[in-house]
């Protein structure tokens, strides 16, 4: 639980056990007793309301303890699934950028050596088209 809802819980509690030791304690002062009857009643009010006010407080802070494990069991799983589905689409688009790769680059080289043939049959030609111009000259 976070530190403002402890505050929240402790500050109701500390309130609820405010009001009621002072209405007991207003309760025994009109009540028609002897002071020290009265005192030892008070005593053993404000005993009793310390001890509910531990048992209260222990009730909250287990409850608490309980709730922050909880949400951290959670936020554990949720951690722990969305890692696995990162890492899953990395390794996915990873293999994808590398089978794409390897198409553009054997297409690249499918085409280098198609017109590589056809640039050097091209090349012969236009050789052998100077070599007449040439001897056509010569002649």
């Amino acid at each position: 639980m976070s530190k403002k809802g402890n505050n929240n819980v402790a500050g109701v509690l500390a309130g609820l056990l405010a009001g009621a030791a002072a209405g007991v304690i207003l309760g025994m002062l009109y009540a028609p007793e002897e002071g020290t009857e009265t005192r030892k009643k008070i005593k053993t009010k404000a005993k009793d309301l310390k001890h509910q006010a531990e048992g209260k407080y222990s009730e909250v802070s287990e409850k608490a303890k309980d709730k922050y494990a909880e949400v951290s069991e959670i936020a554990k799983d949720k951690y722990g699934h969305y890692s696995e589905k990162a890492k899953d689409t990395y390794k996915n688009v990873s293999e994808n950028v590398k089978d794409t790769a390897g198409k553009v680059t054997s297409n690249v080289k499918e085409s280098y050596d198609k017109y590589k043939d056809q640039a050097a049959i091209k090349m012969v030609d236009l050789s052998k088209d100077v070599e007449n111009e040439l001897d056509s000259l010569k002649s």
